[in-house]
């Protein structure tokens, strides 16, 4: 495991030099199945999409249904199916930057594979994590996945509409992310009623900004 991890790192810091040298901001998004990934990317295709240029590689198991959901965008997409694998890693990555035109992107957006664990300890050279969790899934993410949560640069909690109907506990969760890692800023959203997204789209739009000076 250590091998595979160090052979990893050693691609993912190639890929983390090519895209600096093209000012290309990657996004990795990591989540569990169902949490709202693909809702999140067609809510920040929508709005960004109007001042920055995005490119997306969507990673899955199988199918290039996420894929299809973000073609009526018109942004460059590329899917990865890892026929079984449990995350995508930097070689994968690194083989499929060829396929677009990064002098024409600001910011790559990377739909990892459905997985609170695998992916976390996979650096693909990206520029940051965001974790992406739901209401549905219970509240004790933090605390049971903590490497991701540590390792996020933003956490987006999602369907924060449903709480009424379930027993999350915001209060808890919210302790627990700041047990792990205090400075994370959080975003309690909902990407279908567009609860409190702003908040999202203002801050991505402002790593962007200082990224791309």
């Amino acid at each position: 495991m250590r091998n595979i991890l160090n052979r990893n790192q050693n691609k993912a810091a190639e890929v983390r030099k090519l895209l600096a040298s093209e000012k290309v901001m990657m996004v990795n998004i990591i989540s569990s199945p169902g949490a709202g990934k693909t809702t999140l990317l067609e809510c920040t295709c929508e709005e960004i999409g109007r001042d920055f240029r995005i490119g997306v590689i969507e990673g899955d198991i199988t199918t290039d249904r996420d894929a299809q959901r973000l073609k009526k965008y018109d942004i460059p997409i590329v899917v990865i199916n890892t026929e079984g694998g449990c995350h995508l890693d930097s070689h994968s990555i690194s083989k499929v930057l060829g396929s677009f035109n990064l002098k024409d992107i600001d910011v790559l957006f990377v739909e990892n594979v459905g997985n609170l664990i695998c992916p976390s300890q996979f650096d693909l050279g990206e520029t940051f994590k965001l974790a992406l969790v739901s209401v549905a899934e219970g509240d004790d993410k933090p605390a049971k996945y903590p490497m991701l949560f540590r390792e996020a640069e933003a956490v987006i909690l999602n369907k924060t509409d449903l709480i009424p109907y379930t027993n999350f506990n915001i209060d808890k969760f919210r302790s627990d992310l700041r047990d792990i890692n205090a400075r994370v800023p959080l975003f309690e959203v909902s990407c279908t009623s567009g609860d409190n997204i702003k908040m999202w789209y203002d801050w991505i739009r402002m790593r962007l900004k200082s990224y791309l000076i």
